[in-house]
This record gives C-alpha cells, structure tokens and sequence, in this order.
C-alpha cells in the first residue's frame, strides 16, 4: 500500500476556502493524498459554503475549524502546505518542518461576499469551481493523470 502524500491547507479563520480545497482533494484523490485544514484565526465554518458544496455531493457539515498553530504543535509532516487566502495573509503562516513543499493559491474570501443572499451563493459556487479547478491542475501536474 502506498503512503498518502499529506496536504495542509490553510487560510484565515478555515471556515471556507482551506475547507473546500481539503474536500476536494479527499474526494478527487483521497487514494493518492490526505488533505487537511486549519486557519490563523479560526472561526466558524461557513453555512453557505457547506451548502455549496453539497450541491456537489460533498458533505463539510460535520467538520471544526481549527487553528493552524495547534497543527505545527501536533508535529504532523505535510508534503505540501497551501496558503489559500491573500498574499499578505499568507505570510503570517508558520513555518512547517521537513521536506514541506510551500505554495499559494489565492482564492477569494466568501465571508466578504455581498449581495442578495442569492448573489452570494452564486459567488460562493464560482468560488468552490475554481478551487476545484487549481485542484485538478495541480494533480496533474504532480502525478500526469486527471481527475
């Protein structure tokens, strides 16, 4: 049995964007990563972002928010750490130990959406699209294959 390659994804308060991108690498590629989240601030997941994604069949209801520094005391071994909030956000991250591959993928923040709830859903959804497609790419630039 191959080793899973560990993925961190982090952002502010990991209620919604470190939250979409570990669901869906688990669910794109659990077999050949195990992706994790947490935030510098955490807060509470995101409702509308649980609800998106379970228009994709992908259930985040049941998931915490947690904070990124209890992750580093935890010691675990990341293959890769991803940034997935703005450029000066990322740079508050902590710095992992070992091989850890460090990237940034900056996304927009759904709690800073406006509109009609309507709009924002919408919003939300471009969002959770886009995550998926950095996602698909960056699997295929890892390991050759889609998903």
């Amino acid at each position: 049995m191959m080793k899973k390659t560990k993925v961190l994804f982090i952002c502010i308060h990991n209620s919604a964007r470190s939250q979409m991108a570990e669901a869906w690498v688990n669910h794109l590629c659990g077999d050949k990563y195990q992706a994790e989240s947490a935030g510098l601030e955490p807060g509470t997941l995101n409702p509308r972002v649980v609800k998106v994604m379970q228009e994709v069949g992908i259930d985040i209801s049941h998931k915490q928010t947690r904070a990124v520094f209890d992750v580093v005391k935890a010691g675990t071994l990341f293959g890769y750490v991803v940034t997935v909030c703005d450029e000066t956000s990322a740079e508050r991250c902590p710095v992992f130990a070992g091989g850890t591959k460090r990237l940034h993928w900056s996304f927009p923040d759904p709690s800073a959406l406006t509109g009609t709830e309507e709009e924002i859903l919408a919003k939300t959804r471009d969002i959770r699209d886009m995550i998926k497609a950095q996602i698909q790419n960056w699997v295929v630039m890892q390991c050759g294959f889609s998903v």
